[in-house]
Parts: structure tokens; C-alpha cells; sequence
């Protein structure tokens, strides 16, 4: 059973049923969404999915060539040192979610897993249970009952991640067109990106004291923020919201399952939370769903521990590359002489990019 219908359970279903399983994929929403994570496709994730026979052509996404990060009032520019696409989750998950159905894996919408036992046994909120000899757990940064992440420890600067989708007028289209943008704010920053629907994916990565600060508000918090960084404020000036704001709290970031039981596969954001910062967040669902998919059908339910140690060793050191990346960013003493330095020499720029990598872990 795959429990979660997003890129890692998608994936891990799909490889499954590859493999002559007939997995059972469950998803707690109705139809096809944008949840708060996703938006960037790295060309790490692209080649993942390529090596899962999903073509990056059929994503339709909108191509992304540079970055752009705003600290301080200092804007920095360079070139990805890799190809990458703005895509709605809603795009890649309904693509994915169907290349596991034609593999033969089964799939079921509208059903919500509570809690899972130690005999694998998974109840619904119908009322129903459901039994399976193996689990692939793709809840996301969600936990299930039963099964909290091992070794989290509390956060004493807990993160707060808000989305909404904005439609930006011709000239914020034109200045975005091709560009990843990242506004560096105290606490935390934004995210721009275009997707393949013409809409601009706003993401926010925030500390839960600074949305305090906006009495839980997030139009508030976000008329705060733009105050503080007017290069923002011109971009949400230029759009206008669509839909409502999504939001997640308590984002372990850099947290990562060193361990697990017999059975139990903990993929994307359940095996590793790297920081939304680096933008490695699909290929890590997609990498530890492809490796947990190989490892079940090479060795069955036995196979989960080593498994989770393999890929926990593989994501330490983006992980950490991450966690460094982003306390930087946050804290303005450090981010405004790390600005001037990287400023003088772009190609940090791109290092930093290439250290939060983690498709080989696949």
C-alpha cells in the first residue's frame, strides 16, 4: 500500500507496478490540487522522471533558466547551472498519478489514513482498515498516527510554509519570464516562480513568531513582508490572488529517518526535509520513492531498514548544505556580508545550487 498520491507516492506506485506488483495507492484529496510545497523542477528531478519513463515534455512546464535573490535591497543574478521548469503540483501530480494507474497500480481518491499500527493495519476516517504486508509512507511533511517521525525534535524556530497563486499582469510576466526569484526576509523569504498555467506560485517560508506578529493573518503577514522588502511588494503589486492561501505548520527542516521497521518505507518528506530554499524538494520525493521501490521489490518488507539507512546517508550532506544555506539567508547579520561576497563572485551562486543536490541518491 502507498499511502499519499503526490510525486513520491506516485512514483513509488508506478515503479511497483513496473516490477509486477499491483500496489494500492490511497490519497486523502477528492481531485488533483496544489499543495503548499513544489513549483520548482530541477533538471535533477527532470532526469529521475525520465529514468521512470515519465518525458519532461509532457509536463508542458514553464522553462527556467536563471535565479534571482533579493537581500537587503542588493539584487543577485546568475544563470542555473542546470535547466529546470515552474509546474503546478497539480500538473505533475495528475501526470504521475496517471502513469501509475496505466502501469496497474490501483488508485483511490477521498480516502484520509488516520493511523497505522505496527502490523500495518491503516485506519480510515470512513471507518474502514486497510492491511498490506508492506507500506510506502508519502504523506509529505504530514504525519500519520502511529508513526511520527523518529528523532524529531521540537523546533524552537518553527516554520510556517504558505502558497497562493497570484496572476501577474504583462510586465511582471515579462520580468519573471525564465527566472526563479528568492526575496531573503528576517526569519525567513519568498519564492516567485512562473508555472505552465500562465500563474505565478507564491511560497513563503516563515517563522511561526512572525505570522504571530500578523495575528495569524497570512494577507496581513504578507503586507508586512512587502514592507520590509519593496522588491516583493512590487511583484504582488503587479498580480492579483487566485484562490485561497494553503499553509503547513511545523516544517521539520533538515530533518531526516535514519531508521524505520521491517515494512515500513518512509519516502519524500518522510525520509528527508531539505529547506524550500535549495529547491531540491521533487527530486528528494522522487529519488527516495524510486530507491524504496527498487529496494521492496529486490528484497520485500525486510528491506525498509536498509533502505532508509542507504538514503539517510545519501541525504545528509544536501541536508546540510541546506540547513546552512538557510540560516544564512534568515539572519540579516550574516546575509547582508554573504550578499556583498557573493556579489563579487556569482558563481557561489551557483555552488550552492549544485550542494543541495540529491538525485544520485536514486
Amino acid at each position: 500500500m502507498v499511502i499519499g498520491g503526490g510525486p513520491a507516492g506516485s512514483i513509488a506506485a508506478l515503479h511497483l507496478a513496473q516490477g509486477g506488483m499491483r500496489p494500492l495507492l490511497i490519497e486523502r484529496e477528492r481531485e488533483g490540487h496544489d499543495p503548499v510545497c513544489g513549483g520548482f523542477v530541477s533538471a535533477d528531478a527532470l532526469g529521475l522522471l525520465a529514468r521512470s519513463g515519465i518525458d519532461s515534455a509532457n509536463l508542458q512546464g514553464h522553462p527556467i533558466e536563471r535565479m534571482r535573490f533579493f537581500v537587503q535591497g542588493r539584487m543577485l543574478e546568475a544563470a542555473l547551472p542546470f535547466p529546470a521548469i515552474g509546474l503546478s503540483r497539480r500538473r505533475l501530480d495528475t501526470v504521475l498519478v496517471d502513469a501509475a494507474r496505466r502501469a496497474g497500480a490501483d488508485v483511490e481518491f477521498g480516502r484520509i489514513a488516520r493511523t497505522l499500527s505496527d502490523d500495518r493495519t491503516v485506519s480510515l476516517a470512513d471507518g474502514g482498515m486497510l492491511a498490506a504486508d508492506a507500506i510506502i509512507l508519502a504523506t509529505g511533511k504530514l504525519n500519520l498516527r502511529g508513526v511520527d517521525r523518529p528523532g524529531q525534535s521540537a523546533q524552537g524556530d518553527a516554520k510556517i510554509g504558505l502558497r497562493r497563486a497570484l496572476r501577474p499582469d504583462r510586465a511582471c510576466t515579462a520580468a519573471l519570464n525564465g527566472t526563479i526569484e528568492l526575496h531573503l526576509l528576517a526569519g525567513g523569504y519568498a519564492g516567485l516562480v512562473l508555472q505552465e498555467d500562465g500563474l505565478l506560485n507564491l511560497c513563503l517560508s516563515i517563522s511561526a513568531a512572525r505570522l504571530r506578529e500578523a495575528e495569524g493573518s497570512a494577507d496581513r503577514l504578507l503586507v508586512m513582508i512587502c514592507e520590509e522588502a519593496p522588491s516583493l511588494g512590487e511583484r504582488v503589486a503587479a498580480a492579483t490572488p487566485v484562490g485561497a492561501w494553503r499553509s503547513i505548520a511545523r516544517i521539520p527542516y533538515g530533518w531526516r529517518a535514519t531508521e524505520t521497521l521491517p515494512g515500513l518505507f518512509r519516502v519524500g518528506d518522510q525520509a528527508a526535509v531539505i529547506a524550500s530554499l535549495a529547491g531540491d524538494g521533487i527530486a528528494i520525493a522522487i529519488a527516495s520513492a524510486t530507491a524504496a521501490a527498487r529496494a521492496l521489490l529486490r528484497g520485500g518488507p525486510a528491506a525498509a531498514p536498509a533502505f532508509q539507512r542507504d538514503f539517510a546517508r545519501a541525504a545528509r550532506w544536501p541536508l546540510v548544505c541546506g540547513e546552512a544555506l538557510r540560516h544564512v539567508a534568515e539572519t540579516p547579520g550574516w546575509a547582508r556580508p554573504v550578499a556583498r561576497f557573493v556579489a563579487m563572485k556569482p558563481a557561489m551562486l551557483a555552488w550552492g545550487a549544485r550542494a543541495t543536490r540529491i538525485a544520485q541518491a536514486a
